[in-house]
């Protein structure tokens, strides 16, 4: 279901800061926080190219830090699929209907894991209604819609852009 929240993205508690993952400009890795082993990342994308695959390796990365990665059942290795299949899907959206992405946040804890991409567009994403399976094209939403338990968008305040977020179900 698409939702549009009025707290910001991120609502999971306090984010701490630290440094790591794929190159220090880039990329950030904050140590699980003490309350419920939250772990964030985050991979700035403004102007740079390449980005759908950056962001799916990036994201590939943390799962496998974070234990999603090596799968050891076909349900567990079909989550990570679906987080990697959301991740492209977000970042795609930003790259044509908005400026390109400014930036990936993931965030996991042991029930769910939040995707986020922030860009500088001034657009409503939402799923084509009707969904026609059969035409090329417009079916990114739809996807993300269908493999989230929840999405939505959050604008950022006094300024042109959004937040495209996305929570998905941690594998059992």
């Amino acid at each position: 279901m698409s939702t549009t929240r009025p707290y910001p993205p991120g609502d999971r508690g306090p984010e701490t800061s630290g440094v790591s993952g794929m190159s220090e400009a880039a990329a950030s890795d904050v140590p699980p926080a003490s309350s419920g082993g939250r772990q964030v990342r985050r991979l700035r994308l403004a102007g740079e190219s390449g980005v759908v695959p950056m962001a799916r390796d990036f994201t590939r990365q943390a799962l496998y830090a974070w234990g999603w990665l090596p799968a050891e059942s076909a349900d567990r290795r079909a989550a990570a699929e679906d987080v990697l299949l959301v991740v492209s899907e977000l970042v795609t959206n930003a790259c044509l209907h908005a400026e390109g992405p400014d930036e990936l946040f993931l965030a996991c804890d042991n029930k769910v894991i939040r995707v986020e991409v922030s860009d500088r567009g001034a657009g409503q994403p939402a799923p084509r209604t009707p969904h026609r399976a059969g035409r090329p094209g417009g079916h990114g939403m739809f996807i993300v819609q269908r493999l989230c338990l929840d999405w939505g968008v959050v604008r950022a305040s006094g300024e042109t852009g959004k937040t495209v977020w996305a929570e998905l179900g941690a594998p059992a």
